[in-house]
């Protein structure tokens, strides 16, 4: 079966101009499958910079790959038809992290909806068109009568971040790209909004590639999380294995770092990391070198292969020299 989307080896790379010819490798022969079958929540997490936004615009065709192929329903976006195109645009939709600056001061709510319902024709007329959008507020928990009609700056901002997920709600599509949803709403809202992904995963198919840099979050929706370190996967795996049992010594600290909700319980964790150059950063070697505890002379010398450190459980670590290893793993969700 025809996976819905494919996202294989893909390499970007950005610099490398006239007068500098350095290059910054964002993301390194990244590998994801999503498949058509069911919908599944995935999670990519990891620090600032480690590559999570760039994947995220590969995948919606904001950005072309340096190396590998991205492909949606079987076929490479850098040659769809024009067809082909706004049919993908209509099934991949995105929720992007300020729900501030996605709206125009000057157009009422509504006008996020319209756009869409025009872009793609999804109503015959004023009455239809009305009702799809009163249908998809709903879906996300709000009453038509509270946002439609109001101009952005009348909404809270959790109410502006459920209407972008009603917005990419009524497009009906097959994959919606999450970028860091929840990071600017409070403690309070997030829980909803992730509801909220959930009801449109297991009552609608609709799938989700959940970027964030919270770990408990993504704990609570994912089916499987794949971790990156500078455009590097570090561990990747259904979302207990990660994080329950990390691995890679980069996730450890991610996990390590998490406080306990217990208020009896006094964290005493610590992240200490050395400065870090990207820079700088060789293209050979692991990555995650300078700032490991456990670095080897060979962690110099190659980058490591993904080892089998579970049931579908991969980190890429030479901690784990002697186990079966994989040149590349697809993230997909058992």
């Amino acid at each position: 079966m025809t996976a819905l989307l494919e996202v294989r080896e893909v390499t970007k790379r950005f610099g490398g101009g006239l007068f500098d010819k350095r290059q910054l490798t964002a993301l390194e022969r990244f590998s994801l499958t999503v498949p058509s079958d069911r919908a599944i929540v995935t999670a990519v997490a990891g620090e600032s910079g480690s590559g999570k936004t760039t994947l995220a615009r590969l995948i919606l065709g904001i950005l072309s790959p340096t190396e590998g192929q991205i492909l949606f329903k079987g076929r490479d976006l850098r040659h769809m038809t024009g067809g082909e195109r706004r049919e993908f645009r209509r099934q991949v939709q995105a929720i992007f992290q300020d729900p501030y600056e996605v709206y125009n001061p000057f157009y009422r709510v509504d006008h996020v909806f319209d756009m869409v319902i025009g872009n793609f024709g999804l109503a015959s007329g004023p009455e239809e068109a009305k009702q799809l959008k009163s249908e998809a507020v709903e879906v996300v928990g709000l009453r038509p009568d509270d946002v439609l009609g109001k101009f952005p700056h009348e909404l809270s901002g959790g109410q502006r971040q459920r209407v972008m997920v009603a917005r990419a709600f009524l497009a009906r599509p097959r994959l919606i790209v999450a970028d860091e949803p929840v990071s600017m709403v409070d403690a309070s809202l997030r829980a909803l909004i992730l509801d909220v992904m959930l009801h449109l995963r297991d009552d609608y198919g609709i799938s989700f590639l959940y970027i964030t840099h919270d770990l408990s979050t993504a704990f609570q929706v994912s089916d499987d999380i794949c971790i990156l370190y500078q455009g590097t996967v570090a561990e990747v795996g259904p979302i207990s294995g990660p994080i329950r049992e990390p691995k890679h010594p980069y996730t450890q600290l991610l996990v390590g770092s998490i406080p306990l909700p217990d208020p009896d319980d006094t964290w005493q964790g610590r992240v200490d990391l050395p400065p870090d150059d990207r820079w700088s950063s060789a293209d050979v070697g692991c990555r995650y070198r300078a700032r490991c505890p456990f670095a080897m002379p060979h962690c110099a010398e190659a980058s490591p292969p993904l080892y089998e450190v579970g049931a579908n459980h991969f980190a890429s670590c030479y901690l784990y020299e002697g186990r079966p290893e994989f040149a590349t793993v697809a993230v997909v969700a058992t």
